[in-house]
């Protein structure tokens, strides 16, 4: 299931929340790109159905295998910001 689309907190960009397949709420860039699904690809692809896949943008539908988002924590400028601290362990 998918929100709507709202602005990013940190760097204003409309924004986007796809649940992925392990139930988490991801933030995604609001407009879709097409990609080449690609083992050695370099981008990760958020899927509509929450799916993650491994490839490579391409510019346009007939050399895509698909369509998706790109995850907001690779463009963000901010991202480093929505991080968690690791919990240190008591030794």
């Amino acid at each position: 299931m998918n929100r709507g689309n709202t602005r990013c907190k940190k760097c204003g960009k409309e924004i986007r929340f796809i649940r992925t397949t392990a139930g988490k709420s991801m933030p995604c860039d609001s407009g879709f790109i097409y990609y080449k699904e690609e083992l050695e690809g370099k981008d990760r692809i958020v899927l509509p159905n929450g799916q993650v896949v491994v490839g490579t943008i391409v510019n346009g539908p007939e050399l895509a295998d698909g369509f998706g988002f790109i995850s907001h924590f690779a463009t963000c400028e901010f991202s480093q910001a929505f991080r968690r601290k690791k919990k240190k362990c008591a030794n």
